[in-house]
């Protein structure tokens, strides 16, 4: 594999985010508490939204039992930089403790990436979006194919390449999803749709509560009706019946050329007969 020449290398680093989180009784003197205020978020941190009522649950949670499993952070300049955990963080604050246990650890800012998108993979804390972001951040960083990610993270090659393509959604759609409005399963037959259409069937989704299935018998149809109006496109080729149309008028018969139709018409019964003795010639 490719991720055995990348040094520490991304499986590595996937090792270090488990051990972080193995039975903290193995390790005690590695866990500090360190004041909350001396802690910044991670500017690298993947997930980009974080929600309330969750972390509300969490900090009752933490009030309640306190905090089952440290954050690991990094010496800073001016203190420590969360390097994953800035969901418990944030929910700490809420509960309006002074302190958090912590495991410090030192890594590079590239490290510190890698840690924060492989702790929210295997914590699954990202929505779809931010999941296909990770994933394909991963890949770049580490020339890695969707097959050998997936034997890292322990995740399906199928699973892994169906996220990514969530990102040639449009802004929209990718909108509706992370609102909730239509859901993965919609988003994933919605790939490969021009803008306009995805718009047309998120708002019938939305409007009409399709289901997936209703939205794949729908695209179906879409692209039928498409392939039909290029068949038809096709066979209206225009055609050049000018000499034929001049040989037609030197016998006194009116003709009307169309596309791929040439109309013949007779005044009366003679230039019928004429015409059929021309064609005996």
């Amino acid at each position: 594999m490719k991720t055995q020449a990348l040094g520490r290398g991304l499986d590595a680093l996937f090792s270090e985010v488990e051990e972080a989180y193995e039975n903290e009784s193995s390790k005690k003197d590695m866990v500090v508490e360190i004041p909350l205020e001396n802690i910044s978020p991670n500017p690298h941190q993947p997930r980009k939204t974080f929600d309330e009522k969750a972390l509300l649950e969490l900090s009752e949670s933490i009030k309640k039992d306190g905090l089952i499993q440290p954050i690991v952070i990094k010496e800073d300049i001016d203190g420590y930089i969360i390097v994953a955990g800035e969901r418990r963080f944030r929910a700490s604050k809420l509960a309006k403790l002074k302190h958090i246990k912590a495991i410090v650890i030192k890594t590079d800012d590239e490290q510190m990436r890698e840690f924060a998108l492989l702790e929210n993979i295997q914590r699954e804390d990202l929505n779809s979006i931010e999941l296909a972001n990770a994933y394909n951040e991963l890949i770049k960083i580490h020339k890695i194919t969707h097959e050998e990610l997936s034997s890292i993270i322990h995740k399906s090659r199928t699973h892994i390449t169906n996220t990514i393509r969530l990102l040639q959604l449009s802004k929209l759609t990718q909108i509706a999803l992370l609102d909730k409005k239509i859901t993965a399963g919609h988003a994933k037959v919605l790939v490969g749709l021009d803008e306009k259409q995805q718009q047309l069937l998120v708002n019938s989704i939305i409007g009409q509560k399709l289901s997936v299935r209703e939205v794949e018998t729908m695209i179906k149809a879409m692209k039928s009706s498409k392939l039909h109006k290029e068949e038809s496109k096709k066979s209206s080729k225009t055609f050049d019946f000018s000499s034929l149309e001049d040989r037609f008028s030197n016998l006194g018969i009116k003709v009307k050329p169309s596309g791929n139709k040439f109309t013949i018409e007779f005044k009366n019964e003679t230039q019928i007969e004429e015409f059929l003795k021309f064609l005996d010639k």
